[in-house]
């Protein structure tokens, strides 16, 4: 029962830098210091290197390069989408579900109170799948509506149709935004195939940099900014842009996307083979939304319930903390809070609610040794 390392299972809060990350961001630091928006040629420079980075980034997903805004992440993008979309475009009536990030459903929130907005949210089943004939339901409404569902479930890991859901809304003259922080460098988004209106991307998901990410806005959306001041980001997201990071952001979705099909299979087998080893050896393990289904979530994590009596189950984090395992009961953004997860809290019963239940997320850095490990430390305190 021993491990050489801690054990670093929650990848679905922030992934480990690739060391190729690192390097290219440092050689941006040490040389590529100028103000993009300067007129002189070292400014110049870094503002090419800007744009280089965008048009790389566009051509994963078939998009033009001017239709990918640089943000500080996942959060501001979210925020500038919705805020704008209701501000700017009249957007009466917006469409989510209980289950989504907090930056969508606090920011709906206040956006209710602020605009008198309708907000309607879609019905979900006891896994977590998102009813789509309830969803075209609520799109058969006079009003401006935007509809906001997230690609890949970043607690549970359920997969939505974006392709499904993106034609509805098409069909129906409805905008959609989708948080595609858990998906963006872990799947292919074609989107001259898939109308979306707004993305969103965090490239600490994808072994980059924190503090920097991305908003694919469509073309002619009419959206305005969030944050004023400069003409940066073509006049959408003020302030001198963090070219390091741009790079960091630039280099992780390359190399994610160069090596995607191997090191998705490497780490589909990891979740393979944990889903195998704690199922026979925890008995009365269950899995919560989707995760335990290869097909229908993502192959990054797995979310348990865990049969733990009540007693023990209020410092169970505290305790796999203590044998050196990183693993979390939902969002990294709650942590510190008291309150159980917003999402299992749609999905499951009292019962259920009462026993820890626990996010493993993995990546190409993990191995079948720390999940031999981890399901040990687990059999020990079970």
């Amino acid at each position: 029962m021993t491990t050489p390392k801690p054990v670093y299972f929650d990848n679905a809060a922030t992934t480990p830098i690739r060391d190729d990350v690192v390097d290219s961001m440092v050689e941006a630091m040490k040389n590529n210091f100028g103000n993009p928006s300067s007129s002189h040629a070292i400014g110049r420079s870094s503002k090419s290197i800007i744009e280089s980075c965008r048009k790389s980034i566009a051509k994963q997903f078939n998009v033009s390069a001017g239709e990918i805004i640089f943000t500080s992440g996942g959060t501001e993008a979210d925020n500038l989408v919705l805020r704008s979309a209701v501000r700017d475009l009249e957007v009466k009536h917006i469409i989510t579900s209980k289950i989504e990030h907090h930056a969508v459903l606090h920011c709906v929130e206040q956006l209710q109170a602020e605009y008198n907005l309708e907000v309607s949210f879609v019905n979900i089943d006891r896994h977590g799948e998102v009813d789509y004939n309830h969803l075209e339901v609520l799109l058969d409404k006079p009003l401006k509506t935007l509809v906001s569902l997230m690609h890949i479930n970043n607690e549970i890991g359920n997969i939505l149709d974006l392709s499904r859901v993106a034609h509805l809304c098409k069909a129906n003259n409805a905008l959609l935004h989708s948080d595609t922080v858990q998906s963006i460098g872990h799947y292919r988004l074609p989107l001259d195939e898939i109308p979306v209106d707004f993305l969103v991307a965090s490239a600490h998901k994808f072994h980059g940099p924190k503090g920097v990410g991305f908003v694919y806005i469509r073309k002619n959306s009419g959206l305005k900014p969030l944050i004023f001041g400069g003409e940066q980001e073509r006049g959408l997201r003020a302030g001198t842009e963090s070219i390091h990071n741009i790079v960091g952001l630039e280099s992780a979705l390359s190399l994610s996307y160069k090596n995607l099909e191997q090191e998705r299979d490497y780490v589909k087998n990891l979740k393979r083979y944990f889903i195998s080893k704690i199922t026979s050896e925890i008995p009365n393990t269950t899995f919560n939304g989707n995760s335990g289904d290869l097909e229908k979530s993502t192959y990054t994590l797995v979310n348990v319930c865990l049969p733990v009596p009540r007693s023990k189950a209020a410092m169970f984090l505290f305790q796999l903390d203590l044998k050196g395992i990183a693993c979390s009961k939902g969002s990294a953004c709650q942590s510190g809070s008291n309150q159980n997860s917003h999402v299992l809290a749609e999905l499951l019963n009292d019962e259920d609610l009462q026993k820890p239940s626990v996010r493993f997320s993995f990546s190409i850095y993990n191995t079948e040794k720390e999940v031999d490990y981890v399901i040990d430390i687990l059999k020990a305190y079970i």
